[in-house]
């Protein structure tokens, strides 16, 4: 039976999504003997190697997309591609004529290729889009880390090869992107619970909405963590009772958190109280899945 996939996630950047998620994997690692990997979805600006040891690559990978070449001798100059395509990223102009593949808008879905009649007119090639590393930490515990490509715009497919590297005997926890859109939609899409980590003031408690939306459009159960208790208000708190969502754990405040973060140190190990807050989270998460 493939073990459980858990996604820390957050509306907003900064809100400690990664400081969960590493501090997560680290009691797990630490403290439970199960095998489990850490996979980094935050592809576009991957952070979770600042905390965790980098230890031996075992695996590269270059993540491509594949895109339309038009040979300028057998196109007919119908349109039919450009019609055809649901992204814009052919330009056609019939009364020049002229046709041009813009690389950067197209997702690579073949749809062009469909649509031409000429056998040839249209060929493929590989557009890359970034990588992806996969490190052994030890013989129980791996990570693997995408990287977009400085001025790619797709973080979708890199994401989508991450995943697919991941090993589905092994727990994942995963660092997910913030925000709502598809790359966050493509990271928690299949995974079996989600942790949203929010902090209580204005813009906190907004993008916890947003995301709350999202995530229950997915049908994925999933529970909140509260960091930097203590800052802003209360509202973060009626919220979650009024809409019976699950508060699995706070973390506070604290300036000993924030000076262990800034030097890149694990909280379990170096903060009081972080262990056990990490064991609430995941002793709740889990107890979550063991019911269903």
């Amino acid at each position: 039976m493939p073990e459980r996939k858990i996604a820390v996630a957050s509306g907003k950047g900064g809100t400690g999504k990664t400081t969960v998620a590493v501090n997560l994997f680290e009691y797990i690692r630490s403290f439970d003997p199960r095998p489990v990997q850490l996979i980094d979805c935050d592809v576009e600006e991957p952070n979770t190697g600042v905390f965790i040891n980098a230890g031996e690559l075992i695996d590269e990978q270059t993540v491509a997309v594949k895109v339309p070449v038009i040979n300028k001798n057998k196109c007919l100059y119908c349109g039919k591609c450009a019609e055809f395509c649901a992204y814009n990223a052919i330009i056609f102009v019939k009364s020049v004529p002229y046709i041009q593949v813009m690389p950067d808008l197209c997702h690579g879905c073949g749809a062009c290729t469909y649509a031409c009649d000429v056998n040839g007119a249209i060929t493929e090639r590989d557009n890359p889009m970034g990588k992806v590393f996969h490190y052994r930490l030890d013989d129980q515990s791996t990570r693997i880390e995408g990287q977009l490509d400085v001025g790619k715009p797709f973080a979708v497919p890199v994401i989508r090869q991450v995943k697919k590297t991941a090993d589905p005997n092994k727990l994942c926890i995963i660092d997910a992107p913030p925000g709502t859109s598809c790359p966050v939609i493509e990271t928690i899409h299949d995974v079996d619970y989600v942790i949203l980590v929010t902090e209580p003031t204005p813009f906190g408690f907004s993008d916890l909405k947003l995301m709350v939306e999202t995530v229950r459009q997915t049908e994925v159960p999933f529970g909140v963590v509260i960091n930097r208790s203590g800052l802003g208000n209360r509202e973060v708190y009626d919220y979650l009772d009024w809409e019976n969502i699950q508060l699995l754990a706070e973390i506070p405040f604290d300036r000993a958190i924030a000076d262990a973060y800034a030097g890149g140190k694990m909280l379990v190990h170096e903060v009081d109280g972080i262990k056990a807050v990490m064991k609430q989270i995941w002793e709740q998460g889990i107890g979550i899945l063991n019911h269903k």
